[in-house]
């Protein structure tokens, strides 16, 4: 049985920092410490600035932790789609931006001593289906006019032949967690004070000054950097402007056949590969089954699926790590990143659409470069106030009308709810107790525990993700552990736990 641990943060060990004691008054307090967050802090140290880097829970542990750890401009058949979306030079902006990132995490992890296995190694996206050929040639005319390192070929070093790939030059992967421990340590030594097991609960913008409303105290700035992965504040309304979507890995031993570059299915199912190793042992990591949050599709057997197609395509020894990770899709491709709307204190970064490396890093030197009273040339491709164009309203509103199907729907599905006494051990979901609708799980020695189904963002039901054992939202991808304490946002706070009679039989 595999270890249900990212394989980055199984083999990593990151500096603990205490949790908030006391209040703090600093220039900028940025709050999430994930590569956004971290990164952001050390240019804005390099600035001259006093920061605070605040974190809910642990140094790297989110999603960052939890990535493939490509660090690529490659982000599947992006640049055609792209362009058609919000013109040519935004598209631009966007390729230059993810290309010139690669440079800048080697530089840093040079500046930070990481030992994180930076190593350069080229990307494929590539399709076996005669049919998706079409595709990956318009996504290279569309890549090489944007000015990116791109070739068509069918040569790869994959197991298996290719009707066509189209590959990146100059591409990286690394170790994620190391880098970011890299990082906080750096930031620790500079002075930056890091707290951990500190959630921001709420931000109070005032004419001279920010306070950041934590559970153990107030953090005051003159301004704020919201570098979690989605936004807590309702007022810029990034919960409606984008699509939680999650992601499965899993990390093999492999006997033979080992891989030198990364790649990537055109169509779906997504399969997402790149190279492996652990001490002296060889291996590759695979990523996909990807699904919206809070689906029933949320089971284990999106790993089964994952270690199925490694076996038929590599000699696989054992696999090692099982593990997901959450991400937002925004409407028109392009992260957000700048000044929060209606905001003069706030700012935030948000969307990386599963390619939070590279665009994190983008908008940690966007970020920094604002908050020292310069403009960035970037900004105007990413601006966190833009309201888009027709089609990209159009696409906010289908996926509101979703959302609104949840609510009214999922509340309804309720009525329909078993007795809490038919759940087995080691199985969760929304049952009747006491004659009112909770949400609970069994484990495996028969402990009940039982929560409120209402998310404590804006009140829509969660679903229970036996993969995870947690509860997700379908609304706007809050999740909670089987006891309600809060694991991914916008929600702030733990879903109420439930007092119920349980028959022995």
């Amino acid at each position: 049985m595999s270890d249900h641990r990212s394989v980055w943060l199984a083999t990593a060990t990151h500096p603990a920092f205490d949790s908030l004691s006391a209040d703090l008054d600093v220039d900028v307090a940025v709050v999430g410490a994930g590569i956004t967050g971290l990164t952001t802090a050390l240019l804005l140290q390099r600035n001259g600035a006093r920061v605070a880097v605040i974190e809910a829970g642990r140094v790297g542990a989110g999603t960052t932790g939890h990535t493939t750890g490509k660090v690529s401009s490659q982000h599947g058949l992006k640049y055609h789609q792209l362009i058609q979306d919000v013109g040519e030079d935004k598209a631009r902006i966007y390729a230059d931006a993810n290309q010139q990132a690669i440079g800048k995490i080697r530089e840093l992890a040079d500046e930070v001593g990481a030992d994180c296995d930076f190593e350069t190694a080229p990307s494929f996206l590539y399709t076996t289906a005669p049919d998706e050929v079409e595709d990956l040639q318009a996504e290279h005319d569309a890549a090489a006019r944007l000015g990116l390192p791109a070739t068509l070929t069918t040569e790869t070093d994959l197991p298996f032949r290719v009707q066509q790939a189209l590959r990146f030059d100059d591409q990286a992967h690394f170790h994620a967690a190391r880098y970011t421990a890299a990082l906080a340590r750096t930031l620790d030594e500079r002075g930056v004070q890091i707290v951990e097991q500190t959630r921001a609960m709420g931000i109070e913008e005032g004419k001279e000054r920010v306070t950041v409303k934590t559970e153990h105290g107030d953090v005051r700035a003159d301004h704020v950097v919201i570098a979690t992965l989605l936004p807590f504040l309702d007022r810029g309304g990034f919960f409606a402007k984008a699509r939680p979507k999650r992601a499965y890995g899993v990390a093999a031993v492999l006997r033979s056949g080992f891989l030198t570059g990364m790649h990537m299915t055109a169509g779906s199912p997504t399969r997402s590969t790149r190279p492996w190793t652990d001490g002296d042992r060889r291996g590759i990591i695979v990523v996909g089954e990807d699904h919206e949050t809070g689906s029933e599709e949320a089971t284990p057997a999106r790993y089964g699926a994952l270690e199925e197609w490694a076996r038929s395509h590599f000699d696989v020894e054992s696999f090692e790590y099982r593990w997901s990770a959450q991400d937002f899709i925004p409407a028109d491709g392009m992260p957000y990143i700048g000044r929060s709307p209606r905001s003069t204190r706030t700012f935030v970064a948000t969307g990386f659409q599963k390619w939070g490396l590279t665009n994190g890093t983008v908008a940690a030197q966007i970020l920094a470069e604002l908050l020292d009273g310069r403009d960035h040339p970037w900004l105007e491709a990413f601006d966190a106030t833009r309201i888009g164009d027709p089609s990209t309203l159009t696409n906010l509103a289908k996926d509101n009308l979703k959302v609104g199907a949840h609510f009214v729907g999922d509340r309804l599905a309720r009525l329909r709810s078993r007795s809490i006494d038919h759940l087995a051990p080691g199985e969760g979901g929304i049952v009747k107790a006491d004659g009112h609708t909770v949400g609970a799980y069994r484990s495996a020695d028969g402990t009940v525990h039982a929560v409120s189904v209402d998310c404590t963002h804006l009140g829509c039901t969660v679903k229970w993700n036996s993969a995870e054992r947690s509860w997700d939202c379908p609304c706007h991808g809050s999740r909670f552990d089987c006891d309600g304490a809060v694991l991914d946002g916008p929600a702030v706070r733990p879903l109420s736990q439930v007092e119920v009679e349980i028959d022995q039989g």
